[in-house]
């Protein structure tokens, strides 16, 4: 696999792990085999177990001594949570924007919510997505609470939504109603904006890796009817 240039090596083989993961390529309990991420990845074992570091802090990988790094439970519950942490860490970010009621945030996040509604695909949507929670964290997120809102993401990757998830118009209107509560200065409607949006999120990635056979469990349709690429 060809090296992604201003892309840190740790960071490959993290979204590498993970992607193997959610493509029901590596299952709760497997080993992870370092010889073959080095091989598949053309790198040293020196950011193979940096990656592996970052993945057990996670809780995607456990550790055990002298036998190597296995793959942590990873089932519908454990999305779940990744998703209901995503969303309460950004609700923090978001109530401080609305308290502190930054006229040029507000502008941007206006903005923003403007191109969410005229995207016209899933990955304009979601790159637009991206921006915007950006700009909440860039703005009131703190060193700690930025670490933890990435290591959150790290089973909500941005070139999956990109490529696989398209964008149900109920997401749109967790965006909106999050701008609004920022401008209306509303820090519990803008935590509870972030925290329906990650929800939601959640099911959308559920109900498609149960689709693709990576989780257990009947393949139903979601009552806000998105469409799976």
């Amino acid at each position: 696999m060809p090296k992604k240039y201003g892309v840190k090596e740790k960071d490959l083989v993290v979204t590498y792990v993970v992607n193997l993961i959610l493509t029901g390529k590596l299952r709760s309990g497997d080993r992870l085999d370092r010889n073959e991420i080095a091989e598949d990845l053309g790198i040293s074992r020196v950011p193979i177990q940096e990656a592996v570091v970052q993945l057990e802090h996670d809780g995607i990988v456990s550790t055990q001594y002298h036998r190597g790094a296995f793959i942590h439970r990873f089932d519908g519950d454990v999305l779940r949570e990744h998703h209901e942490l995503y969303g309460v860490l950004n609700g923090i970010a978001s109530a401080r924007a609305a308290t502190e009621a930054d006229p040029e945030l507000q502008t941007t996040l206006r903005a923003l919510a403007a191109g969410l509604r005229t995207s016209r695909d899933a990955r304009s949507f979601h790159e637009t997505a991206w921006q915007y929670r950006e700009a909440v964290t860039d703005a009131h997120a703190g060193p700690r609470l930025q670490a933890a809102i990435r290591a959150a993401q790290t089973f909500i990757p941005r070139s999956y939504w990109s490529a696989y998830l398209d964008a149900p118009a109920a997401l749109l209107a967790h965006y909106e109603a999050e701008t609004a509560a920022i401008t209306d200065r509303d820090p519990d409607s803008a935590r509870a904006a972030c925290a329906a949006a990650a929800d939601l999120m959640g099911q959308i990635m559920a109900t498609e890796l149960v689709r693709r056979g990576v989780l257990e469990g009947p393949v139903t349709r979601d009552p806000f009817a998105f469409e799976m690429s």
